[in-house]
């Protein structure tokens, strides 16, 4: 497939020297038909703004340049600079190039006064969870974003997805399905990488909820870590540390409930009576 006049990503590997770093949690995508797939999914990006974390030698900026986006890349690895350089000489004024660590980064800040971005990423395995829960857990709410069109590996897409009674639900669950609507687009074999991952991969593809039910968000993490810490036992013992059955009765829960049964209404009635008892 070609989609630009760019040379194929094995000859962009080979001439920056860009071995995949497993400190870096890198793993790169060298099927341009793939990585347009993975664009597609976040609907229709031209003249749009994008951002992208860890986007290495490019293979899905390209596809999201391909397909009309102004895209916005993190990078912490210095050694893709050069090659992302490679790619905004074809695209001028259509990529913004940062070179620093999307952990840190202020992202209401790199967007303010702009239109809220879609975030189309193949995130580093190192980092994607710890970065989903900076953007579930934004403030101010709703967030900088405007959707999130991700890649994880399959078993955190499940938890991300996951409705109560499922045995992938659990914190984040919670969190994702209280602020927003999400689903698993399709999956990624490890054969698509270089270096292969060890497991499969999916995209998942996430909306906020601009009116999630109102609550604390420190309360919410302070029951949900409660309950699903001991998940295996009845609320009345894994939220014990909290008031127990005092709380439960608060919150009208029965207390010989396990954490996996209750619904996002329930955890949220939860850490209101958890604040309320103070």
């Amino acid at each position: 497939m070609t989609i630009d006049s760019l040379p194929p990503l094995r000859e962009v590997i080979e001439k920056f020297g860009l071995s995949a770093k497993k400190s870096l949690g890198q793993n790169f995508l060298f099927d341009l038909n793939l990585t347009a797939k993975i664009a597609r999914q976040a609907g229709d990006i031209a003249g749009k703004p994008v951002l992208e974390i860890g986007p290495g030698p490019g293979g899905l900026t390209r596809a999201l340049l391909a397909q009309g986006a102004i895209v916005t890349v993190i990078e912490r690895d210095t050694r893709c600079i050069a090659a992302l350089e490679e790619i905004a000489g074809i695209y001028p004024d259509r990529l913004r190039i940062i070179s620093g660590d999307a952990l840190v980064e202020d992202y209401q800040s790199l967007f303010n006064g702009t239109e809220k971005p879609a975030i189309v990423a193949n995130l580093p395995y190192n980092i994607g969870t710890e970065l989903l829960i900076r953007w579930l857990s934004a403030e101010p709410w709703p967030p900088f974003y405007k959707s999130m069109t991700l890649m994880f590996q399959k078993e955190v897409a499940e938890r991300i997805v996951a409705l109560p009674g499922s045995p992938h639900y659990g914190r984040l669950g919670v969190l994702a399905g209280w602020r927003t609507y999400s689903r698993i687009m399709f999956d990624v074999p490890r054969q698509a990488f270089t270096p292969p991952p060890k497991v499969t991969s999916s995209i998942v593809h996430i909306i906020p909820n601009d009116n999630p039910l109102h609550c604390n968000l420190h309360y919410l993490e302070n029951v949900t870590k409660a309950a699903f810490g001991q998940r295996r036992k009845m609320l009345r013992q894994s939220l014990k540390s909290l008031g127990g059955e005092s709380l439960l009765e608060k919150a009208g829960i029965d207390g010989t409930r396990r954490a996996e049964t209750l619904d996002i209404k329930e955890f949220v009635d939860l850490a209101k009576a958890l604040e309320e008892q103070g």
